[in-house]
């Protein structure tokens, strides 16, 4: 299994979540993670929101990839989501962002988290995998979409 297919199960992605700002979205994040990965919601919001305003980690092209470290993430996570309206995020290219995949690891992960991070970008470079997220009708489908190598 590929490293995003490790830390990306099917438990961890939402379709067309409703939510009107970046704020909501990590709130969202939070509640995900908390049901399905047993961390704390706050912890996720307010590890995903400092990390956020070092600067923004949407990359452009109606993706963002929020990402962090904390002391309660025992192994990397991941979770997707794609919003039902696409939400600002001061994104480089000034466009809102549909498509997130929150990222979160242990506090001394360096290498691991680079590595998603790189996979993650490489993935989303690809116009037709971006389309074809936007597009996807169940969660199968955006795992397969992630993880092919």
């Amino acid at each position: 299994m590929s490293l995003i297919g490790e830390i990306l199960p099917l438990s961890h992605i939402a379709l067309d979540l409703e939510v009107s700002s970046k704020k909501r979205l990590f709130e969202q994040a939070g509640l995900l993670l908390e049901n399905e990965a047993q961390l704390p919601r706050s912890d996720v919001f307010e590890c995903l929101f400092a990390r956020e305003k070092l600067g923004t980690t949407g990359l452009g092209q109606g993706v963002a990839i929020p990402h962090g470290r904390h002391a309660c993430v025992k192994k990397a996570t991941g979770a997707f989501i794609r919003t039902q309206e696409p939400v600002a995020f001061d994104a480089p290219d000034g466009k809102p962002v549909s498509l997130v995949f929150v990222l979160l690891v242990p506090e001394n992960a360096t290498g691991e988290h680079l590595e998603v991070l790189s996979k993650l970008a490489g993935r989303f470079s690809q116009k037709t995998v971006r389309e074809a997220l936007m597009n996807a009708a169940s969660a199968e489908e955006v795992q397969k979409l992630l993880t092919e190598e």
